[in-house]
Parts: structure tokens; C-alpha cells; sequence
């Protein structure tokens, strides 16, 4: 997953760039990059680190314009060189800027047809960079100097024919506007919001709601699954459709997981969702008979938590916050590689050992995934004196590497791939194991919004919505993956901070 922000404002957007991405912060940790566009010159600056590290006084100065895009990077494709940060850069046609969260599943086929058919060169192992690419081989066919909506979606339509996979993408061109558009499943979020200023009607585009709402914007909707959203350069807004059948497909760890619980995706609360997990997760839990009386509930934090207290408040028992979470750790998931997210979960997390010790203790995460966390966190509660743990899960078995955006390649490194609850249970050292069951999930969301009938669920089912993703297709996918992540940290580190003048 990655954040993406779009703006045309009616003056210097630098600044609510960076309130946007930091709202966006926990979609991505490992980069940071904004480009703004002034009067035909674009000005870019882009590192690894997070939002407050990379923007200083002297960048923001430098980055004016009233128009602009931004995004933060958590890395599944490419490496982790600040040269594959985004946005990407390329100059003909027009200029084009482009800040992508997902993941593309075709990238072979495409790199191929990039380089043979149009001598296109591309300088990253990105598949944002490609999406970039053929974004502006549509663009070129242009025939008109100056680009009309219809024109740039008629380019966005082409570039969903050729595309697989999931994006959510933002693009800045130069003298034109920004357009902003979803793939046809509508795995990743993006929505578009407004605000009213002296001077007139400034839009904005993002990957969550809350960055809108955070910079006083009122958001108008969701992009949907097809769909292309232009902003020309005086705030106007056109929208335009694929002109092939779409099905919306949500990705369902948005709402477990990866999204902010004040954001709205799809019409769908992700604070309302988690407490329908928590009521469902709940009536599961007072089903299991054979489990000892429960003393209290305690969250993992941050993102359990109102699942969690839901849990709490229909079992009857007491909720307590059990562990501490340091603020200044990142969110170990997202961190890349396996070493540095076992060596973060206890600098992460702290128990408060009189919330333990003598007690059956239900503790309730937001997922288990690899199994590295809820093995630590159970230790710590044993070691904190707990007679007994029982482990709970908001979402349900995670059986089957993520494709489109999230760092699941390799389905060795889930601990539910083949492997019994009764097996889970003996390797994350737990006295008692449940997990939500896929319909309840399901259903906890659908009853907030009918119209979703269809999610984007591999990780739990296997079946993916796109095709071609077969176990040969999985197999090299980690295979590459885990090649370039030990390749990552042998990379040359560079900042791009210099201006990119495309006036000429």
C-alpha cells in the first residue's frame, strides 16, 4: 500500500501537500515525495524517510505552485532506493508526474511491449514507472496540442486494457491539470473533496477521506472502479467512465487494517466497520464453550483497539489497555523485511504487567499474517505474570500471498498457509486461538453498504479477481522479491531534489 494526494488549489499547495501526506503517513514509511507545478516548471523533491524528515524549510520554499501531487511509499515491487520514491518524471509528453498505490501483475508483459513497440526506457524495477509509461504512450497519440477531458480519457480507458492488477493513481500534467483514475476492480481507494476559498474552488484527490476532511476539504465521493476524475487548471472537474464492464472489489485489509478508522471507503465507515467486527467477533467468542472465564480484554494497539472494546462491551468484561505503544516505531508490518519487523515488535510494544499477572487474558489483535508479532506479544504477556492467553483475530486466516499492493509474496511466510488453527495456536505459544470467520467480515461491511457485493479477498480465499495469477506466477513473484530485497540494502542512497524545467 502506498498514500497518494492530488491539489489544484488557487495558490501554493506545497503546504497542504504535506498535511495531506502526513495523514497518509501510516499508508507508507519508507518515502516521501512531492512535485508542484509553476507557471510551465515542475519542482520535485523526493527521498527515503518519512514526511517530516524529508520536507524541510528550505524544500517547501522551493516547491511553489498552485498546483501539485505527493505521495508516501511502502515498497512491494522495486527496492527500497530512494530512487524508486515517487512521484515518477517523464518528459514527452507535456510532462507528466504520477504517484501510484497498488500494484501491478502484468508488468512482464507490458516492460516488453514498452521497450519493442515504443523504445520506451525505463530506469527503476518500479511498476509505477511503467504505469507512467504507458500513461503517456496514450497521452502521445494525441493528436491536439492542447489536451481535452475526452482526450484524457480516452488515454486512461486504453491504459486499463493493457494494465492488470490494482492502482489508485494520481497524475500531474504539465499545463493541463491533474487527472486521477482506479482500476477497473477498484482494489485501492481513492476519493475527491472540495473546499471554497476567496478566490475560488479548490480540489482535491487522495487515497483516504481523512486527508481531505484533516485539511478541511468536504468530500464529494469515491473515484469509482473505472472511473477517471480531470482537474483542469482552473478547478474544474470531468469525470469519465471506462466504456467496458467494471465490478467494485474493495479490498477487504483496508478496512481491517490498512486504513485510518476516521476514513470512508467505498461509503463504508472503517470505524463502523470495526465495530460490526467486534460485535461478530464477540458472538464467536461466547460460542466457544470450553473457554475458561475471561478476565479482560486487551488490545494490541493502535488498530485493534475498537475492535477490541466492542469485543469487551458485549462479552461483559472489563476492557484494559495492556500494552504501550511506543510512537516513534513504525508500523511493523509495513516495515521491509522480516528482520527488522522481529526486531521492532518489543521496541514497539511494552506490557503493563498488573493488567496481566493472575489473569486469563483475551487479547485482540487486527490480524495474524506472518505469526512474528503474535508470538512476541503472547510472551510478553506470560512473562507479565498472565495465567492464561487467549489470542483473537478481527480478520480471519491468512492464507495466500497479496498481489495488488500489500507485502504478502510468499506464502511460506504465513503462518495459516497449510497449517491448522490447532497448529497456529501451538506456534504462537497461545493457550486459545479464534479467528473472525470471512462471512461475518464480510458481512460487517455489507450491512454498512448494501451495494458492495463483491471484495477483493485473496489473502483469505486464494482466488484472485485479475487474471493470471496462477502458483507459477506466485512462485517467481517471491522469488524476484525476495532477490531484490537483498540486493536493496547494497544500493547507492540519493536524494532527487532538483528542479525539472519543461516549459520549452
Amino acid at each position: 500500500m502506498c498514500g497518494v494526494v492530488g491539489i489544484v488549489g488557487q495558490s501554493n499547495v506545497n503546504q497542504v501537500l504535506f498535511d495531506a501526506l502526513t495523514v497518509l503517513q501510516h499508508r507508507g514509511q519508507d518515502a516521501a515525495g512531492i512535485v508542484t507545478c509553476d507557471s510551465g516548471s515542475l519542482f520535485m523533491r523526493k527521498d527515503n524517510g518519512l514526511v517530516r524528515d524529508v520536507f524541510r524549510t528550505r524544500h517547501m520554499k522551493y516547491l511553489r505552485g498552485r498546483i501539485g501531487i505527493g505521495h508516501v511509499r511502502y515498497p512491494t515491487a522495486g527496492t527500497h532506493s530512494s530512487a524508486e520514491s515517487q512521484p515518477f518524471y517523464v518528459n514527452s509528453p507535456f510532462g507528466i508526474c504520477l504517484a501510484h498505490n497498488g500494484n501491478l501483475t502484468n508488468t512482464k508483459e507490458i516492460l516488453c511491449k514498452l521497450h519493442d513497440e515504443d523504445r520506451r526506457h525505463i530506469n527503476t524495477e518500479s511498476d509505477s514507472e511503467i504505469l507512467l509509461n504507458v500513461l503517456a504512450r496514450e497521452l502521445s497519440n494525441v493528436s491536439s496540442v492542447q489536451l481535452s477531458p475526452s482526450d484524457i480519457f480516452m488515454a486512461v480507458n486504453n491504459l486499463h486494457r493493457q494494465c492488470k492488477g490494482a492502482y489508485a493513481v494520481i497524475a500531474l500534467i504539465n499545463g493541463t491539470g491533474i487527472v486521477g483514475f482506479r482500476d477497473p476492480n477498484g482494489i485501492r481507494p481513492i476519493c475527491v473533496g472540495r473546499r471554497d476559498t476567496r478566490n475560488g474552488p479548490e480540489i482535491m484527490m487522495a487515497s483516504e477521506s481523512a486527508a481531505l476532511v484533516s485539511c478541511g476539504f468536504q468530500i464529494i465521493s469515491d473515484i469509482d472502479p473505472g472511473e477517471a476524475v480531470f482537474i483542469d487548471n482552473k478547478g474544474g472537474v470531468h469525470r469519465g467512465k471506462c466504456d467496458f464492464e467494471v465490478k467494485r472489489r474493495s479490498c477487504l485489509f483496508e478496512f481491517i487494517y490498512l486504513a485510518r478508522q476516521d476514513s470512508i471507503i467505498d461509503g463504508v465507515s472503517v470505524y463502523a466497520a470495526r465495530i460490526n467486527m467486534g460485535k461478530r467477533l464477540a458472538k464467536q467468542i461466547s460460542n466457544r464453550k470450553e473457554l475458561p472465564a475471561i478476565d479482560a480484554v486487551i488490545p494490541v494497539p493502535d488498530t485493534s483497539r475498537t475492535v477490541a472494546l466492542e469485543v469487551a462491551q458485549n462479552l461483559g468484561v472489563i476492557y484494559r489497555e495492556g500494552f504501550v505503544k511506543n510512537p516513534y516505531i513504525g508500523r511493523t508490518f509495513i516495515m521491509p523485511g522480516q528482520f527488522e519487523r522481529v526486531r521492532s515488535v518489543r521496541r514497539k510494544l511494552n506490557p503493563v504487567p498488573t493488567e496481566f499477572r493472575g489473569r486469563h487474558v483475551l487479547i485482540v489483535d487486527d490480524s495474524i499474517v506472518r505469526g512474528t508479532t503474535s508470538r512476541q506479544i503472547v510472551e510478553m504477556a506470560r512473562e507479565s505474570g498472565a495465567s492464561r492467553v487467549t489470542f483473537a483475530s478481527a480478520s480471519p486466516e491468512v492464507i495466500a500471498p497479496n498481489v495488488y499492493g500489500i507485502d504478502m509474496p510468499n506464502a511460506s511466510d504465513l503462518i495459516a498457509h497449510g497449517r491448522s488453527n490447532e497448529d497456529i495456536n501451538m506456534l504462537i505459544s497461545s493457550d486459545s486461538l479464534v479467528y473472525q470467520k470471512l462471512a461475518d467480515l464480510r458481512e460487517s461491511i455489507i450491512s454498512l453498504n448494501p451495494k458492495l457485493d463483491y471484495f477483493e479477498d485473496s489473502i483469505f480465499t486464494g482466488n484472485y479477481p485479475t487474471e493470471g495469477i496462477d502458483e507459477n506466477y506466485l512462485f517467481n513473484l517471491a522469488k524476484e522479491r525476495t532477490n531484490r530485497k537483498d540486493q536493496s540494502d547494497s544500493l547507492d542512497q540519493y536524494s532527487l531534489d532538483l528542479p525539472v524545467d519543461s516549459a520549452s
